[in-house]
């Protein structure tokens, strides 16, 4: 989408919380695992750049990896994650 469009952005952001807090249980307990998977996947080769400054654009992948309420939703088990991994 372009980033002229203040109000699309504004409503996907929007609609990004929303789901959010729709999937809140699951961000919970295992949103370091699903963010991780996502990220992996939307770095992977070949994919198209999340943002596109050149042509002005942004891709709703963006606007979900900078979400406040995502990172707020996932940082319990990403925490937990943490102390596994150090034994």
């Amino acid at each position: 989408m372009r980033i002229d469009a203040t109000a699309k952005v504004t409503a996907v952001r929007a609609g990004v919380a929303l789901a959010a807090l729709v999937t809140s249980p699951v961000l919970l307990l295992a949103g370091a695992q699903v963010r991780g998977h996502y990220v992996r996947w939307l770095y992977r080769d070949g994919a198209p750049p999340p943002v596109d400054k050149e042509n002005g654009r942004v891709g709703v992948h963006y606007l979900v990896l900078t979400s406040t309420v995502v990172r707020w939703l996932c940082v319990p088990s990403q925490a937990l994650a943490a102390r596994f991994r150090r034994g």
